[in-house]
């Protein structure tokens, strides 16, 4: 009774007095931006964005797998299925729309508090405060690649903000090409900051690398053939190629216990380490610094399943054999399918369970190929919301077939182009090109269409074939349409010059007049 009477008189003063009273242990943007320790805190901050559901830790996987023709989802959650399914009904669907909106823009808030305010602080090392501004620069540019991606189009849909927003600010929406156009801004000048490689306890923080390597990302989605190549180039061959190099062990690439490895351009650093409840909130005081994808994604009796992989990539796999006449080592750690145990050796393993006939003849398990990369089952029996395993958004894998691209679009020698998928395949022991597919060897088209699924086989479930689709102008003529419809039949839902962009969230689009709800929305 005293405790109430208490809060009431305190109250009761306060307000009749008229006084401001502030909470000594707030703190403000007047009281933080001070010292070289809350720039540091304000740069971890950005990074601790990728903790968030809404980015990397869970949701962006159904927009970056799912809704490409490598996954679909049978999932019990109706809406979830459906948006994987070119079926948007709910503009404000949280989990499959306006999440992970809204985490992209909280990201670039971050990234925005740093740039406008670290500038001004005092530093006593001039090279520590570079690198901390380069990689306020690399962060918001990347968010700005994902809203590009996912959102962008030829409206004016998408605001570039580049000043801590304020509740009153309505800033104009911008095409996609001006939004990755900003992102390519921002990894020009994180590049011209950031250091080549760093020290241990800073492992897993941008590089020049890992921004030239966007860079390059965003130029081919511009089809910029030419300045894509010559970021690629500095990795590849020139004072970049100390730093990054294939892994021996394809499966380097998603173990624990391999991480940060010569392959790794820019990879995100997940732990098991946590306190429960570990929140998922933006201002939990125990975060969960877990990736979540494996829960959402493994097999039943594991996960939830909202996802699994579409059947034609295990048969692409096994088209062709490696050098000792076996499959594809690269099946082995992409995918878990009927009949994986005859495939390889030591390979009957899925979680807690045995691949066999009997396991495989269950209702729930039947003709279905389920997601293995990014999951816990080379260490444990189950999977979970605290899953330990990085995520490497870019490989030096992925580089040499970017690199590849760009050299052939460029119209430079083919067979320098070759050269770098030849180097992504002898590491898998399979063949050169031109012994199984002699005509790509040698001719420009043939040559990019089969880039199209050696990139398939090297980083199938890596979040890359979205971007791939979309730069590759299958999903803009009815000639693409068709060939990706004959892979995933989802895409008999998928409307040209409407589904290669998600809508902007209902909410959203009502709260700021100055961007355009993109087409047909």
């Amino acid at each position: 009774m005293k405790k109430y009477l208490y809060i009431f008189l305190a109250t009761f003063l306060v307000n009749a007095c008229k006084v401001d009273v502030q909470n000594p242990n707030t703190i403000t943007t007047g009281t933080f931006w001070k010292t070289e320790r809350d720039a540091e805190y304000g740069v971890n901050a950005i990074y601790n964005m990728f903790y968030k559901p809404g980015t990397y830790s869970r949701w962006i996987w159904f927009r970056l797998d799912l809704t490409s023709d490598e996954g679909f989802s049978q999932s019990p959650w109706a809406e979830l299925k459906e948006w994987t399914q070119f079926k948007y009904n709910n503009y404000n669907f949280w989990e499959g729309n306006a999440w992970t909106f809204r985490d992209c823009y909280e990201a670039i808030f971050r990234a925005n508090q740093v740039l406008h305010n670290v500038p001004a602080i005092a530093f006593t090392d001039q090279t520590k405060k570079d690198q901390l501004i380069g990689q306020a620069y690399f962060l918001r540019g990347l968010y700005y690649y994902n809203l590009a991606l996912l959102w962008g189009g030829e409206n004016k849909s998408l605001p570039i903000v580049l000043e801590p927003s304020t509740p009153d600010m309505r800033p104009e929406g911008h095409t996609e090409t001006e939004v990755y156009n900003q992102a390519i801004s921002d990894f020009t000048e994180a590049e011209k900051l950031l250091p080549p490689a760093w020290d241990a306890p800073n492992k897993g923080r941008a590089t020049k690398g890992a921004a030239l390597a966007f860079r390059a990302k965003c130029y081919m989605q511009l089809h910029k053939w030419v300045e894509a190549k010559t970021d690629l180039s500095w990795l590849v061959d020139g004072a970049g190629k100390q730093y990054y190099n294939l892994t021996a062990n394809y499966f380097d690439n998603f173990n624990k216990d391999t991480e940060n490895n010569i392959e790794s351009v820019f990879e995100i650093q997940y732990s098991d380490i946590h306190k429960a409840p570990a929140g998922d909130g933006d201002f939990d005081v125990d975060p969960n610094l877990g990736l979540n994808r494996g829960q959402f994604f493994a097999p039943p009796g594991i996960g939830w399943t909202d996802g699994e992989l579409r059947p034609w990539i295990v048969t692409e796999f096994k088209k062709e054999k490696d050098l000792n006449n076996n499959f594809d080592i690269r099946l082995r750690y992409t995918a878990f399918y009927q009949g994986m145990e005859n495939d390889f050796p030591n390979n009957t393993r899925i979680y807690r369970f045995t691949s066999n006939n009997e396991q495989w003849s269950k209702s729930d398990w039947t003709g279905r190929v389920f997601f293995r990369k990014y999951g816990s089952d080379y260490y444990r029996d189950f999977d979970d919301y605290h899953n330990p395993t990085n995520v490497r958004l870019i490989r030096f894998a992925d580089v040499l077939l970017m690199y590849a691209e760009c050299i052939a679009q460029s119209n430079d020698p083919l067979a320098t182009a070759v050269q770098q998928v030849n180097r992504v395949r002898a590491r898998v022991n399979m063949p050169n090109l031109a012994v199984n597919n002699p005509t790509a060897a040698t001719d420009k088209p043939t040559f990019l269409k089969r880039l199209q699924m050696e990139r398939v086989l090297e980083l199938a479930t890596e979040g890359h074939r979205w971007a791939d689709l979309k730069r590759w102008g299958l999903l803009d003529n009815v000639t693409g349409l068709n060939e990706v419809k004959a892979r995933d039949a989802d895409f008999n839902n998928f409307t040209i010059g409407k589904h290669s962009r998600l809508p902007i969230p209902s909410d959203e689009d009502k709260n700021n007049p100055n961007a355009d709800q993109n087409p047909n929305y």
